[in-house]
C-alpha cells in the first residue's frame, strides 16, 4: 500500500514524527537554523501529498500551484498570518492550525525580555565574557528598577493577563488599554486598572504589547505613541512585529525618547533592522515565544492529530476552513 507523503518544513519533536511515520511516508527538511527557501518549499510540495508548515513558511499561490493534488496544509500556528487562506479554501484544500496553547510560554519570554533590557543583562554578559568587571557597586551597568514599577499592557487578552500575573508577583502596578474590559475578578486578583490608550503610554514604566495583528493594529505604535512614553520607559513586543513602526522605534531609541526595547518579533521577519542590532539598549530574540521543549512537543502532536484525520478521511480537529466540506 502506498502511504501518503508528508513534508515537514523544519525538524519537529521526534515523538510526534514517530507517530506520523506509522501512517505516512515523512520527509523532514533537516535544517533547523533557517526558514526554508521558497524554491525548496515549492519543490517539496510538488513531490508530497500533505504539507506540515511552520509559522514563517509563506504559503501562497506559487506554492499551491506546485501541486494541484495537494491534500492538506497542516500549519503549526495559531493565526495563519503567512498563509493565503482564501486561495487554499478556493481550491478546497483543508487547512488546519493549533489551538492557543502558547500563552504561558509567551508571557515568560515577555517578562524575560522586560527584565533583561531593564537590568542590562545581555550587556553585562557580553562585557564580562570580554574580561570587563566594573565592580559590583559601579554604575557602569546601572539599569532600571522592575519591582514596584508600573506595567502598561496594550491588549489584555490571554497573554496580557498572563503577563499581569507575573508582574503582580513583582509588586508592579498594572494598567491596561483594551476595548474590552477584563473580568472584574481578574482585575481584582492582579490589581489591573483599565485606562485610555494614551494614558497607559504616558504613565507606564514598561509598555508590553499584546494586540492581535489586524489592519487597524499595524503600526499601532508609531512616532506619536512613542513620544507619549516616559524617557525612562521601556517597550516590549512579543505579539507581532508590524504592531510597531520600526522606523519610528529606531528614531525614538536613538534620540533617547525612550530608554530601551525588548523585541521577540519584527516588522519584516526574519529580517531585523541593522540599527536595532547595533543598539545596546535593545534586547533581541528570534521569535522564541513558544520555544519550550514540552510545548513544542505538544504543538507537534496536535499537528499529527490533524494530519491523521486527513489521512483517514475525517474532519480534522482544528479545521480553519470548514466551508470546504459543504
Amino acid at each position: 500500500m502506498n502511504l501518503p507523503r508528508v513534508f515537514v518544513t523544519q525538524p519537529v519533536a521526534e515523538s510526534a514524527l514517530a507517530r506520523l511515520r506509522q501512517r505516512a511516508d515523512v520527509e523532514v527538511n533537516p535544517d533547523s537554523s533557517k526558514i526554508i527557501s521558497k524554491p525548496d518549499l515549492i519543490a517539496a510540495v510538488a513531490r508530497n501529498d500533505i504539507l506540515w508548515a511552520l509559522l514563517h513558511d509563506r504559503i501562497d499561490k506559487d506554492v499551491l500551484d506546485a501541486n494541484p493534488k495537494l491534500r492538506a496544509v497542516n500549519a503549526m500556528v495559531i493565526t495563519p498570518d503567512q498563509i493565503d487562506v482564501a486561495e487554499i479554501t478556493r481550491r478546497k484544500i483543508p487547512l488546519t492550525n493549533i489551538p492557543a496553547i502558547v500563552t504561558d510560554a509567551t508571557a515568560d519570554i515577555c517578562f524575560g525580555l522586560l527584565i533583561a533590557v531593564a537590568r542590562r543583562i545581555v550587556e553585562g554578559d557580553t562585557l564580562f565574557r570580554s574580561g570587563v568587571y566594573p565592580g559590583s557597586q559601579s554604575n557602569h551597568l546601572a539599569g532600571g528598577m522592575v519591582s514596584g514599577k508600573t506595567l502598561g499592557l496594550i491588549g489584555a487578552g490571554r497573554v496580557g493577563q498572563a503577563v499581569a500575573r507575573r508582574a503582580h508577583g513583582f509588586g508592579m502596578k498594572i494598567i491596561y488599554a483594551d476595548p474590552r474590559r477584563v473580568p472584574t475578578e481578574v482585575e481584582t486578583q492582579y490589581g489591573m486598572i483599565q485606562k485610555s490608550f494614551d494614558d497607559v503610554l504616558r504613565e507606564a514604566d514598561f509598555i508590553s504589547l499584546h494586540p492581535q495583528l489586524a489592519p487597524e493594529t499595524r503600526h499601532l505604535i508609531g512616532g506619536r505613541e512613542l513620544s507619549l512614553m516616559k524617557p525612562t520607559a521601556y517597550i516590549i513586543n512579543t505579539s507581532r512585529g508590524p504592531v510597531i513602526s520600526e522606523k519610528a522605534l529606531i528614531e525614538a531609541l536613538a534620540s533617547k525618547k525612550i530608554a530601551g526595547a525588548g523585541l521577540d518579533v519584527y516588522e519584516h521577519e526574519p529580517v531585523v533592522a541593522p540599527e536595532l542590532v547595533a543598539m545596546k539598549n535593545v534586547v533581541l530574540t528570534p521569535h522564541l515565544g513558544s520555544a519550550v521543549y514540552e510545548l513544542r512537543e505538544g504543538m507537534a502532536h496536535v499537528v499529527v492529530d490533524n494530519i491523521i484525520a486527513v489521512i483517514e478521511g475525517r474532519r480534522p480537529p482544528n479545521l480553519l476552513n470548514p466551508e470546504i466540506l459543504n
